[in-house]
């Protein structure tokens, strides 16, 4: 995968982590979540927990910049420090073969479904598993998501 920068990031770059992966954007009103995704980063990042922010314009066209805007936005407006990667489709013929993973009911059959608005969640233990995921309004500070992170690094 491409992050912000251009850079390819092989996703095995995160094995053995849990994570944490989320479709965002800069012009939604759950945008400020942004901040809540950072404190979550911050208060787990050096226990094997990693976010995986992927800019999406899926939605009303709340993500129109480019990669280099998203990123000067996040890290002057929510000082951004988790890993954010080049902007994808997350929905419809052109989605992004991560999000066609984890919305598929063969490969995810769990926690499955189409991807309904920015900052869906889910949660993956560190083998890859998708254990949770949470709905785009649930705040990623909010007591389940906090339970759900710290539940899996224990294991």
């Amino acid at each position: 995968m491409k992050d912000v920068t251009g850079s390819e990031i092989p996703l095995r770059k995160f094995e053995g982590r849990v994570l944490l992966v989320v479709n965002v954007a800069s012009r939604c009103g759950l945008t400020p979540q942004y901040k809540g995704l950072q404190a979550l980063y911050d208060r787990f990042k050096d226990k094997g927990f990693e976010i995986l922010g992927f800019p999406a314009n899926d939605f009303l066209w709340q993500e129109p910049g480019s990669d280099s805007e998203i990123k000067q936005f996040c890290t002057e407006n929510y000082g951004v420090s988790f890993p954010l990667f080049s902007k994808i489709s997350v929905k419809g013929k052109g989605i992004h073969p991560l999000y066609e993973f984890l919305t598929r009911p063969e490969t995810n059959p769990k926690f499955h479904g189409k991807i309904g608005w920015n900052f869906a969640k889910f949660l993956a233990d560190r083998k890859g598993n998708v254990i949770a995921r949470f709905e785009p309004k649930t705040d990623p500070l909010a007591p389940e998501v906090v339970k759900a992170v710290e539940s899996a690094l224990a294991t």
